[in-house]
């Protein structure tokens, strides 16, 4: 704890002394947040999953604003963890675990930290450092990463074009793709991971589109590893691809007309997987192809007010899949997301604990290794929203869940893993619910969570068969205080 005080007191003194030396005007603004989570049956019954747990999170933004044009951005989460385990001696493998060594146990864990200035004379604004990358409705991309954006501002559109080092392939500063030494995680090939994007937006008071593409490019393919997925020390869904090199188109938007609006977005990915995955590893982790990668998502949100307190809504969603792990092309749907895309409580979603969040939430996350988004997924989702008054509302959903493409049975072996003949689309249904509460302008209080019915598509992705299908639930309290 003791660090934990002086890293955070040294950071605000340098920002304070930074703003007074220089005459900038420091803002400070932020979120409290405690999450009271009760899970069963995340295994759909084949273990006694039943975890009742508390954690919580402080975040900081931190602004040293010299004047309308040049301003210092730093965001930085705190105190955050699980109740009565991460203030506690950690190791990788103890107590909860540390995914990719982060230190988000009650120590200070620096998300961004930018220079933000805009150009004279021309309207172009400058990002350097690290900041968020995203595109559209954050299906492709949502991370922080380190990089450089610029935003050309007009009347009617507005473009803004990035790039990120994303990885430097080999723990040190050498770009050779042969070293003669590994590095503590086995990586022998030096060259780097990066990222291009584009995003072109015009928008009005009614309506938005966004196109935009994104071109990401790992050299550092030679040692048989990737950043994506070696690199990132979580599990995804079983039988994910890596992704060596990824071209990615979309379009993305929003109108209203009159009572009803509408959010949408469609994107196409294609790319390499230059790793041969034949061995197929008892951790399930790759798909076996034929060095190929496709995929697509397509996303439809309509609501209309029935009345100023009611709105009916729906979700329409599907992402391409793959129906051979062991040949062929291999599916992608997105680069790397932090989980923040909602549709479901259970079935999808999913706050990674390495990326922005500080526990898994859904059966999307890496002990239960379900999809994310719309990952070989389609779904149909009717809603209602009610405002019960000024300060309380509530929503109710349900959901219908299949897969796009089959999704197998397996088995683990002492060499791997077999792919069984058995199959099925129905990963299942879940009905939700939401209820907010404001208790002041800026401190809220919510209840929600719900109930997933799983079909045998989804015993065969977590488990491997379908034996089990015990109804999985999930109560969560949140407690907000924005400042």
């Amino acid at each position: 704890m003791k660090r934990f005080f002086s890293i955070t007191i040294s950071l605000i003194l340098v920002l304070v002394l930074s703003s007074a030396l220089f005459g900038a005007d420091l803002k400070v603004n932020g979120v409290y947040t405690a999450w009271g989570l009760s899970q069963s049956k995340f295994f759909l019954g084949k273990n006694d999953c039943n975890d009742n747990y508390v954690v919580q999170m402080l975040r900081f933004k931190l602004q040293a604003v010299a004047n309308d044009n040049l301003k210092l951005v730093t965001r930085f989460d705190i105190a955050q963890g699980w109740w009565g385990v991460d203030n506690i001696n950690r190791t990788k493998y103890g107590a909860s675990g540390l995914f990719s060594n982060k230190d988000t146990n009650f120590l200070m864990h620096v998300d961004q930290a930018y220079i933000d200035f805009n150009l004279p004379n021309i309207p172009v604004n400058l990002k350097v450092g690290r900041m968020w990358y995203g595109v559209g409705n954050k299906l492709l991309l949502d991370n922080n990463l380190d990089g450089i954006q610029a935003n050309l501002n007009l009347k009617k559109f507005k473009l803004n074009l990035g790039w990120a080092k994303v990885s430097e392939g080999y723990d040190g500063l050498s770009d050779n793709d042969v070293m003669a030494a590994a590095d503590p995680y086995g990586n022998t090939d030096a060259r780097d991971a990066n990222l291009l994007l584009g995003n072109l937006q015009c928008k009005n008071e009614k309506r938005e589109i966004n196109v935009f593409g994104l071109y990401y490019n790992d050299a550092s393919v030679d040692d048989g590893t990737a950043y994506l997925m070696d690199g990132i020390d979580y599990f995804r869904p079983r039988f994910s691809p890596h992704v060596t090199q990824l071209m990615a188109f979309g379009l993305s938007g929003s109108v209203k007309l009159g009572n009803l609006s509408v959010v949408g977005e469609f994107d196409y990915l294609t790319g390499k997987d230059d790793i041969d995955n034949g061995a197929a590893d008892g951790k399930q982790r790759y798909d076996i192809n034929d060095g190929t990668i496709s995929g697509y998502n397509l996303y439809v949100k309509p609501a209309f007010n029935i009345t100023p307190a009611l709105s009916l809504g729906g979700v329409f969603g599907m992402g391409s899949g793959d129906d051979d792990k062991t040949d062929g092309a291999g599916n992608v749907n997105k680069l790397r997301t932090s989980g923040f895309f909602y549709v479901t409580e259970i079935w999808e979603d999913s706050i990674m604990p390495d990326e922005e969040g500080i526990t898994p939430q859904g059966l999307g996350a890496p002990n239960t290794r379900g999809y994310r988004e719309f990952e070989n997924t389609t779904l149909f989702q009717a809603n209602a929203t009610y405002k019960i008054k000024k300060n309380l509302k509530a929503f109710v959903s349900y959901t219908y869940i299949t897969a796009t493409q089959p999704i197998y049975a397996w088995s683990t072996t002492d060499t791997g893993w077999t792919m069984g003949d058995a199959n099925s689309n129905d990963i299942g249904s879940e009905i939700d619910f939401k209820i907010d509460y404001g208790i002041y302008k800026n401190l809220g209080l919510t209840l929600r969570g719900g109930v997933f019915m799983p079909g045998d598509a989804a015993g065969y992705l977590i488990n491997g068969n379908n034996d089990n299908s015990d109804t999985v639930r999930e109560i969560k309290t949140t407690l907000t205080y924005k400042f």
